[in-house]
């Protein structure tokens, strides 16, 4: 059942093409101001999971509920971009609603304050889903939806932006729903992981869930990668430092 703390739920979710199951009663909740992280093999249904959750995708059965009025953050997955087409990073960010000043402000957290004036087509990776993730941001929202957020960025900058996540639901109280194939990374950064494979394998604490038999035998063992808690989220650095794996 729903309360004033479940921002998104979805109950019994199927889709089907043609003969095909492409999601089997799945069940999500996402309350406020956790971070949930679906996790699962290529061709599993998470992405086309999180569409059904934004409403981009009818399911064919089940049921979905977003709680009304709230603001929905939407960082995707990968965005083509024409390399002829002129578009600089500050247009970029006011197309999404965000003025001069929100925009800098918006980048100065996500660590790519240099990248303001830059054609899309001219920065790197990294800062590429940093300004994605800046984006997302723009309009405050209460529920931030990361479709691989570190896609294409090295291992130190999947570490700093996995802390810049988890710093930013700190600091805004919102909550995120994000999906990763970086295991050992992304259960640092996690309330709750939900494992999918087509039907919700296995769903719980980063530690209860990489010991269900159904997680090893997608997975196998992972060492989980874990954060001190006495790290300062608020400073960006380049090393992982300040983190251990157990």
């Amino acid at each position: 059942m729903s309360t004033a703390e479940t921002l998104l739920e979805l109950s019994a979710v199927d889709l089907v093409r043609g003969r095909r199951h492409l999601l089997e009663r799945v069940d999500l909740q996402v309350r406020r101001a956790e971070i949930v992280t679906l996790i699962g093999p290529n061709g599993a249904g998470k992405t086309t999971l999180l569409r059904i959750a934004l409403g981009l995708l009818p399911q064919t059965s089940g049921k979905v509920y977003r709680q009304p009025g709230i603001t929905v953050g939407y960082m995707p997955q990968r965005l083509q971009i024409d390399p002829t087409f002129p578009l600089q990073v500050k247009r970029f960010l006011a197309m999404a609603g965000g003025d001069p000043e929100r925009a800098c402000s918006l980048l100065e957290q996500v660590g790519a304050p240099h990248v303001y004036e830059s054609p899309l087509q001219k920065i790197s990776g990294g800062e590429m889903q940093r300004v994605l993730l800046a984006r997302a941001l723009i309009r405050k929202p209460d529920l931030l939806v990361l479709d691989e957020p570190v896609q294409g960025v090295d291992v130190r900058g999947q570490v700093e932006l996995y802390r810049l996540i988890s710093a930013i639901r700190l600091e805004q109280g919102c909550a995120v729903l994000m999906v990763s194939h970086d295991l050992h990374l992304v259960m640092a950064a996690t309330d709750r992981v939900l494992c999918l494979n087509r039907h919700i394998c296995c769903s719980g604490t980063p530690e209860v869930v990489t010991l269900d038999p159904a997680y090893l035998e997608l997975f196998g063992h992972l060492a989980v990668y874990t954060h001190d808690p006495s790290h300062n989220h608020g400073q960006h650095q380049d090393s992982p430092g300040g983190a251990d794996v157990k």
